[in-house]
């Protein structure tokens, strides 16, 4: 069924409201904003805001320990959510898609003369099996990901490098979704990188001190 204009701007008046309240980031926003205006069936608006409450809708509250978004999300939460990206492409220039957002469960990515990222860090996923590939002609790419998050990257560099490095040691775990990262680079490179989110970062530093005064309460028994 075609849209309306009033329908459209319900749509980008639930985008501007969960800007507001942050769930979502700026880039995503205007991503999202921009296909609200330019849809022309429910089809193409319904998706936009599957992910969002409604206007004034109550929202539950989070149980203690449990987030619903996020690196602090459990793996369970954050698998069989609908795809809000299956792809990206960048020609003399750059794409970015990092924050909360969904990966399908193929994403293929194109850079030539340019670059991207991809950040799987605070991101949701399609499925439990994820394939993203990668494809950079005289470009680069860095994908992101949680030290947690089982990943096996396979990929070929011509005159240029595919690998992984690991900045933050994480043995993954065995309820995490599985991505394959693969593709080529020529004269380029895609690097796959482990690290930690600041939210999760934050996280650690907090659970420290409690687990200091916990350690001294045991020694002193």
């Amino acid at each position: 069924m075609r849209a309306s204009d009033a329908e459209r701007e319900r749509i980008a008046e639930i985008l501007r409201e969960a800007v507001a309240e942050g769930r979502l980031g700026m880039e995503e926003f205007d991503q999202r904003l921009d296909a609200t205006y330019k849809a022309r069936t429910h089809g193409e608006l319904e998706p936009l805001v599957r992910d969002l409450p409604d206007i004034g809708a109550a929202v539950a509250p989070v149980a203690a320990g449990q987030h619903l978004t996020g690196s602090m999300a459990r793996w369970s939460d954050r698998v069989g959510k609908p795809a809000t990206s299956a792809g990206a492409f960048a020609f003399w220039g750059g794409f970015r898609r990092r924050g909360n957002w969904t990966v399908g469960r193929k994403f293929t990515a194109f850079a030539i003369w340019g670059g991207g990222e991809i950040d799987l860090r605070e991101a949701d996923f399609e499925d439990r099996e994820v394939v993203i590939r990668c494809f950079t002609i005289m470009g680069g790419m860095q994908v992101t990901v949680p030290p947690d998050l089982n990943v096996e990257v396979r990929g070929i560099g011509i005159m240029g490098g595919f690998g992984e490095s690991t900045k933050d040691e994480g043995i993954p775990a065995p309820d995490s979704p599985r991505v394959r990262v693969t593709g080529f680079a020529l004269m380029g490179g895609v690097g796959v990188e482990r690290k930690r989110s600041k939210a999760e970062k934050q996280r650690l530093r907090e659970a420290e001190p409690s687990r200091g005064r916990l350690e001294k309460g045991d020694g002193g028994k």
